[in-house]
């Protein structure tokens, strides 16, 4: 091997050695850079690209929305901001007498809704009109000037208050500030103070007024109270005196009867009855038991018990005695014994006759006795069964009496309560203390607050940033060409084999590519080892290098691949395939050879390989170009062709025409192992990519990955991947189209 290939093969390994890396990214690891990548670190390196690449029109849209912040801030009438505070106390509710019957217990009242309340009273239209009444003339001509007659002057102000006021509630406190913003900061202090003093104005006549209604209608309910009860209290008497009711222990201007308290004549003196006959029924009892039970038996014991009995018994006892002794000594029959029995019997006559005396006389007592308390019972039972009838024929005239004693009832309670209202509503009718104090007056503003530049230039210039950045993303996604390498397989959903830069002005892709340390170089080296690695058994032996239309940089690719399998040492044929617009020149003399001479003969493939400058490059040229070459294509004469390629060299690389109208591609990548699809950076649609892939795998293609072209690394702000914006750049030098002309004798057509 000589010493340019040796310097051939060296530039290459360097290049496989990042092209390796790039290829292990692309291939091993594809799967989980691709959801690395489809997640938010994607999303902000592409929003991070578009906003460098379209920063020239943004800075625009920043400068024109700082220049019109700036022209309307000087164009913007001055405006100046006055502010009163003002306290707003608790509501307190009047609950009544106190404790001690004196005075009136009031407590404070917590209502959620009284803040929300007092501020939409604040923000009241009757307010503002107030307020406008209230200023002087020379405010109301400076808030409308034009105003053609004074009610239209006072509307048109009442409009400029409720439309210049800010009502804001100090947070977690009972403070409001009164905010008016106007032209001039006498009229702003004024309105904000005139404000705050109406309010106050307008809080006490509520106040007041809502007292004064009280009090008016508490006077016509007492008035109509009053003659009610009246009128019922002189239906009371009229029927009591109709009826003969006569009701004692109430009076009849009391509504006696059961609500009065009162009883009624008849119905006290049948009570009084009844109590004397319950008393006479139990006298007679009493009698009449001691009569039945005792009479006889006390008799007797009176009889035994009598003085006189005793004297006779006695008398007696002292015969017998005489009787018995002088037994002894006379005979029974003897005068003086004869003479003693018959005082003895007249004794037991007298004793048993004074006993019956003294036993009848005390029957007779009880007997006399227990009749006078029957007689008593009776006379009483009659008159109270008497006054029974009298009663109840009183009580179905006293229905109507209690009815109008209890309406005579009502209406004086009524008429007590109200009088205490009113009493109490009268004492606390007055204007009082107000709920709204001034805590701060407002002052007259020493400078404006508005316009503020330095805030109209932040707000422009953020506006700026939005409308800027919101172009260029619209701009970015209404644009659907493939631009990025993640496009490539995002979009497309192809594995990305390469980024080729775009040449700098003054050079061509042969100049770039005649520079091993270029970074056009550099991009194919790792072309060409991602290429290694898209089979198993290492790079594909034949494949077709494509785009979806002309001009993408298909042939450079195709050439550039080509030669970086030569500087590996590997035998390498590139064919020319195509036959409509040749990209490749030969020697003269050599113009009938190519493919399409080959594929119209039987001609052995030796005869039409060109050899070429760079050592295992050999060379197909399409040859003549022939009317119709999709026929010459779709023969078996070209599977023939290639079987002889592929048995006499290592790999076969055909440079296809492009996809889109043309059958040819699609005829090659039904053949050959592997397609490789071109895509120039920022020119194709995807739509027409991915029609071009569509047509490429409905003819058995298969595609083994993508390589963008043209890539501008300076507007793509990357930094990151498969190399480009990374490592390109070390150890290139700018190489002249004269040097580079003089190292090759084969060109390739600028695209």
């Amino acid at each position: 091997m000589n010493k340019e290939t040796n310097e051939i093969v060296a530039a290459g390994a360097g290049g496989q050695s990042r092209g390796l890396q790039n290829a292990t990214a692309a291939q091993i690891f594809g799967a989980a850079e691709a959801a690395q990548e489809s997640g938010n670190q994607i999303s902000t390196r592409e929003a991070l690209r578009i906003l460098g690449k379209w920063r020239w029109l943004i800075a625009g849209i920043v400068a024109a929305a700082l220049i019109i912040g700036i022209v309307s801030t000087m164009l913007t009438s001055k405006r100046y901001r006055a502010t009163a505070q003002v306290e707003l106390a608790l509501q307190e509710i009047n609950l009544g007498p106190g404790k001690d019957g004196t005075g009136a217990e009031s407590q404070v009242m917590r209502d959620p809704q009284f803040m929300g309340t007092q501020i939409g009273l604040l923000r009241s239209r009757d307010l503002a009109e107030r307020v406008a009444r209230s200023l002087d003339a020379g405010s109301r001509a400076k808030i409308a000037p034009n105003a053609p007659n004074p009610a239209t002057q006072i509307k048109q102000v009442t409009g400029a208050v409720a439309g210049g006021l800010r009502i804001d509630v100090v947070q977690g406190s009972r403070l409001i500030n009164i905010t008016y913003e106007s032209g001039d900061p006498t009229v702003a202090a004024a309105v904000a103070n005139a404000v705050a003093d109406n309010y106050i104005a307008s809080n006490l006549e509520r106040k007041y007024e809502s007292s004064a209604f009280a009090r008016k209608f508490l006077e016509q309910r007492l008035t109509q109270t009053k003659a009610a009860l009246e009128k019922s209290e002189r239906d009371l008497v009229e029927y009591a005196g109709r009826e003969k009711i006569v009701m004692v222990g109430g009076s009849a201007d009391q509504g006696g009867g059961q609500n009065g308290g009162g009883e009624s004549l008849e119905g006290s003196t049948l009570t009084s009855l009844n109590a004397a006959l319950a008393t006479a029924q139990a006298e007679r009892i009493a009698a009449e038991q001691k009569y039945r039970s005792e009479g006889a038996s006390a008799g007797q014991s009176a009889a035994v018990n009598s003085a006189a009995v005793g004297n006779l018994k006695a008398e007696r006892a002292k015969l017998q005695v005489d009787f018995q002794e002088k037994l002894g000594t006379f005979k029974p029959d003897y005068p003086e014994m004869v003479a003693l029995k018959t005082r003895i019997r007249e004794l037991d006559q007298q004793i048993a006759r004074a006993q019956g005396e003294i036993s009848g006389s005390v029957s007779n007592g009880y007997a006399g006795e227990y009749r006078a308390a029957l007689g008593r019972e009776q006379q009483l039972r009659a008159r109270v069964s008497q006054l029974t009838s009298g009663v109840l024929n009183l009580r179905n005239r006293q229905i109507q009496y209690n009815i109008l004693s209890r309406e005579v009832d009502t209406n004086r309670s009524l008429y007590d309560g109200l009088l205490q209202r009113f009493k109490q509503v009268s004492v606390a009718g007055g204007v009082g203390a107000s709920q709204v104090s001034i805590v701060d007056r407002a002052l007259v503003p020493g400078g404006p607050f508005a316009p503020n530049l330095r805030n109209n230039l932040l707000i422009s210039v953020l506006i700026g940033l939005i409308i800027g950045a919101g172009v260029a993303f619209a701009i970015e996604f209404i644009d659907d060409t493939i631009k990025n390498p993640d496009d490539v397989r995002n979009r497309l959903n192809l594995t990305l084999l390469g980024v080729v830069p775009s040449v700098a002005k003054g050079m061509t892709m042969l100049d770039a590519l005649d520079d091993p340390s270029s970074a056009q170089s550099e991009a194919y080296l790792s072309t060409r080892t991602a290429i290694k690695f898209t089979t198993a058994g290492g790079a594909p032996k034949s494949l077709v290098v494509t785009s979806s239309q002309a001009a993408e940089g298909k042939s450079s690719s195709c050439f550039a691949i080509a030669r970086g399998f030569a500087r590996l040492g590997e035998s390498v044929l590139l064919i020319d395939a195509d036959m409509r617009k040749p990209s490749f020149s030969v020697p003269a003399g050599s113009e009938g050879a190519g493919l399409s001479s080959l594929l119209a003969s039987t001609d052995d493939l030796r005869n039409h390989i060109t050899q070429t400058s760079i050592p295992n490059l050999f060379l197909v040229p399409s040859g003549p170009i022939p009317p119709n070459p999709v026929e010459l294509l779709g023969g078996m004469r070209l599977r023939e062709v290639l079987a002889e390629a592929e048995g006499m060299f290592d790999i076969v690389i055909f440079d296809s025409p492009p996809v889109m109208g043309l059958a040819d591609a699609p005829i090659l990548s039904s053949v050959v192992d592997a397609t490789i699809f071109i895509v120039q950076a920022g020119r194709i649609r995807r739509p027409a990519a991915l029609r071009a892939l569509s047509r490429l795998e409905q003819a058995g293609a298969r595609i083994v990955g993508g390589v963008i072209t043209k890539f501008d690394l300076k507007g793509a702000s990357y930094g990151y991947g498969y190399g480009y914006g990374y490592g390109y750049s070390y150890g290139q030098k700018q190489i002249k189209s004269a040097e580079a002309g003089a190292r090759r004798q084969i060109s390739i057509e600028k695209e």
